[in-house]
């Protein structure tokens, strides 16, 4: 599957004479419905939008396709767009179209590869039709088997997974990372007094990184952990969790809005009905949160959603829905790769040394660079559950100058 549109753009993040600068012009994009993406180097405010219509079409044969189009960067997107996950991915395809109709340039072929109907058939095809950079896959376990065949022809590949243990050796991990989400939050609480933290943590891959970030994070930030407690998501498991939880000021619960909903009730039966409730970014995809009372007054640290609501607003104007929160890294990856191939010449592999910039990057989540060992990192804030919005409290620092 193809989709045909081009692009490039971005603007510099530097000192606050830059940021000011960038704001103004910012603004008057945003105006005019236009989203764009900030880099390091110079600033090229792309000229209007994309044209209006329909998105492009798909072709069912990406290879007849690409074999004619010498003239054009060749990139894949390696997604799920049918099957268990194809709304995501489908959600992260259709961004990545948004944000190729956006930029208007004509140096960039993209192509999408389903991965629901096989990894390693999408991967090797992908190789074969001779693109130079794979985004995606979207599933950590996944990436291990696109690495095993893009690593030896050497295609780098910029993943939308949150899996570290995956980055390294050409891999770009660009998903939302738990531990960054953590240690912010906890830095927060931190600061505002409250030294005893506990933690309820999923019995699962993602519960036991949780544990040993939250481990770290109280110990960086100077709080004592008092103790953290396993659950599997039943009403038993949680009650004899938080009865064994001791007595804290601040518990994260580093499992979905579902579970912490069930929770916090067990935690004022069981004598922590005063502690702070902390979550992580999973929250910021789950909209049960800010319209449950229970939430009321609870924090948890994501990514800004300052320029995400434009996004969606004309996400939604050409699809008829809303995205997924996380199509918006496929809308980010695009233009990064764009702006790296305004000087990227045609025929050569992707310069992925131009990924790796200590001043980072601006896109609609906000700030955010690669470390050299493929590892992301991002400017976050902290939010709070408020009558049915998240509100923010503690705003994301704007660049990586001061860190």
């Amino acid at each position: 599957m193809s989709m045909i549109i081009a692009a490039s753009g971005a603007w510099p993040q530097h000192g606050t004479r830059a940021e000011n600068k960038y704001r103004a012009t910012l603004s008057r994009v945003l105006a005019a419905g236009l989203l764009l993406f900030l880099a390091a180097c110079q600033s090229v405010v792309p000229k209007g939008q994309g044209p209006e219509g329909p998105p492009p079409v798909v072709s069912p044969d990406p290879g007849n396709v690409i074999a004619a189009d010498g003239d054009r960067h060749r990139v894949a997107l390696l997604l799920p767009v049918t099957g268990p996950d194809g709304d995501v991915g489908q959600s992260i395809a259709n961004a990545t179209t948004l944000a190729l109709l956006d930029t208007r340039n004509t140096n960039i072929r993209m192509t999408t590869y389903d991965t629901a109907l096989g990894i390693d058939a999408a991967v090797r095809k992908a190789v074969a039709d001779g693109n130079r950079l794979i985004l995606g896959p979207l599933r950590s376990d996944d990436v291990v088997a696109v690495a095993n065949v893009a690593r030896p022809a050497g295609v780098p590949i910029i993943s939308f997974s949150n899996d570290i243990g995956a980055a390294g050796s050409n891999v770009f991990v660009m998903g939302h990372l738990p531990n960054q989400s953590i240690d912010r939050v906890v830095r927060y609480a931190r600061g505002k007094g409250m030294t005893r933290f506990g933690g309820v943590v999923p019995k699962n891959v993602y519960g036991q990184r949780a544990l040993s970030n939250l481990t770290k994070s109280v110990r960086d930030a100077g709080g004592t952990l008092v103790s953290i407690q396993e659950i599997d998501g039943t009403s038993m498991s949680i009650d004899a969790a938080t009865k064994k939880l001791g007595a804290v000021d601040a518990v994260l619960i580093a499992d979905s809005g579902r579970v912490a909903i069930a929770t916090i009730p067990a935690l004022r039966k069981n004598g922590n009905g005063g502690a702070k409730v902390l979550g992580t970014d999973l929250w910021n995809t789950d909209g049960a949160i800010s319209s449950n009372p229970l939430m009321q007054g609870a924090w948890f640290a994501s990514v800004s959603d300052t320029l995400y609501s434009s996004y969606a607003s004309k996400y939604r104007a050409r699809f008829g829905k809303g995205p997924m929160r996380l199509s918006s890294l496929g809308y980010v990856s695009v233009l990064l790769v764009a702006r790296v191939a305004q000087t990227w010449k045609l025929g050569t592999r992707f310069p992925v040394d131009r990924l790796v910039d200590p001043e980072g990057f601006i896109g609609i989540d906000g700030a955010f660079r690669f470390f050299p060992n493929g590892v992301s990192d991002r400017m976050i804030e902290v939010q709070e559950v408020q009558q049915g919005k998240f509100v923010t409290i503690d705003a994301a620092p704007k660049n990586f100058l001061g860190k």
